[in-house]
């Protein structure tokens, strides 16, 4: 195999969302921190005009793409990279030929988004080997773009703000109406993050994932047409949609409500962790797995059982599904003296009840985005 050339190494992370599920892509608030679990990028100029060689180390082989002749391809991890290329292509005429090879360290299919940490982790080497002059907005902006247009997922802007802007130690409050945010110092001392994967993907979750978009929307169009709100989730009350209810039927009432809840525990969240009132933090936690499962019914088997299970646990403080939904990962907050015990009960559990494997791992709030080594 052709060695690829290696000017800059970038290590970009995946995510987690504390609270604050589904809102982003209805101009509602979310409290997401980048984790310290990532993918490395290497990447280096190779000389030619056109020509980019991408290596994954997952999938082995080299790609090679024609930054002439940008089109979807049928392999779905291709199109993050084609996507993102696609829309540099848009903003900049420096971008040049490249080799990049791409080492993931993040747990696949487990709700962390590893798509974000790509497709910003190659625009933010890319911006800095070619000096295309983007800031890190643009760097956010374009990566959702990119998985809108090539990958075809709705998705709103919290994935790959939580992957470009995190920082250690700290959760960030993402007003995904205005853009504006701010750091939360997080000390939940002696209490963990612990995520457990329940290892299925449901393939509901694509597809799904659009149909709530646009159940939230009609939802919106329904209350806009009897309220002045502007156009936004953000002007939406309780009081509004029931008023609303005999005009919507009970599944967009359901979608709506839940949005409406959540942004709430957002708030209360970020002020529980503020106080430090982490019992407080724990218990809505629980309600929003039960907004998810019940109201927006993102949840499936699998997630319910484990955060039932986590309910006799009095070591676990809350616990709910995250992420997408239909699988993927549960998030918890378990004191660290429990954490083994708690892990091997659950597997043990799990095992019996859907003869799967459960895995589990424990992170931190971490740095976003950044530039592990430059050679030369």
């Amino acid at each position: 195999m052709h060695q690829l050339k290696t000017d800059l190494v970038v290590t970009s992370p995946g995510r987690i969302n504390l609270i604050g599920e589904h809102t982003d892509y209805n101009d509602g608030f979310v409290l997401p921190a980048a984790i310290d679990k990532v993918i490395i990028l290497k990447l280096g100029k190779n000389g030619t005009t056109n020509e980019c060689r991408i290596q994954s180390e997952g999938f082995g082989e080299v790609v090679h793409i024609d930054l002439g002749n940008i089109a979807k391809s049928n392999n779905d991890w291709e199109n993050y990279i084609l996507g993102v290329l696609h829309e540099l292509i848009l903003l900049t005429d420096k971008l040049r030929g490249f080799d990049c090879s791409i080492e993931s360290h993040l747990p696949i299919g487990s709700g962390v988004s590893s798509s974000a940490a790509l497709e910003c982790g190659l625009a933010f080497g890319l911006n800095e080997l070619f000096g295309l002059g983007l800031t890190k907005w643009d760097i956010i902006q374009l990566s959702q773009r990119a998985e809108h247009n090539y990958v075809g997922t709705k998705c709103g802007i919290m994935d790959q703000f939580a992957s470009v802007m995190g920082k250690d130690e700290q959760v960030m409050l993402l007003d995904c109406k205005t853009l504006a945010f701010e750091y939360i110092p997080v000390n939940i001392e002696p209490y963990r993050i612990l995520m457990l994967n329940t290892n299925v993907k449901h393939n509901l979750a694509f597809g799904e994932y659009n149909v709530r978009r646009e159940q939230c929307q009609q939802g919106l169009t329904i209350v806009g047409n009897k309220f002045q709100i502007g156009g936004t989730f953000r002007n939406v009350t309780m009081q509004m949609l029931d008023d609303c209810k005999k005009e919507m039927e009970d599944v967009i009432y359901n979608r709506c409500s839940y949005v409406v809840q959540e942004n709430q525990r957002v708030l209360e969240a970020v002020a529980a962790l503020r106080a430090n009132k982490m019992e407080t933090f724990g218990e809505l936690l629980y309600q929003t797995h039960k907004g998810l499962s019940e109201q927006f019914e993102v949840s499936c088997p699998e997630l319910d059982f484990l955060v039932d299970f986590s309910k006799n646990w009095e070591e676990v403080l809350g616990a709910r599904m995250m992420g997408g939904g239909f699988g993927g990962c549960t998030l918890n907050i378990v004191h660290k003296e429990a954490i083994a015990s708690f892990v091997k009960e659950a597997g043990k559990v799990y095992k019996e009840k859907f003869s799967l494997e459960l895995s589990a791992f424990q992170t931190v709030p971490s740095k976003g985005t950044s530039i592990l080594k430059r050679n030369g």
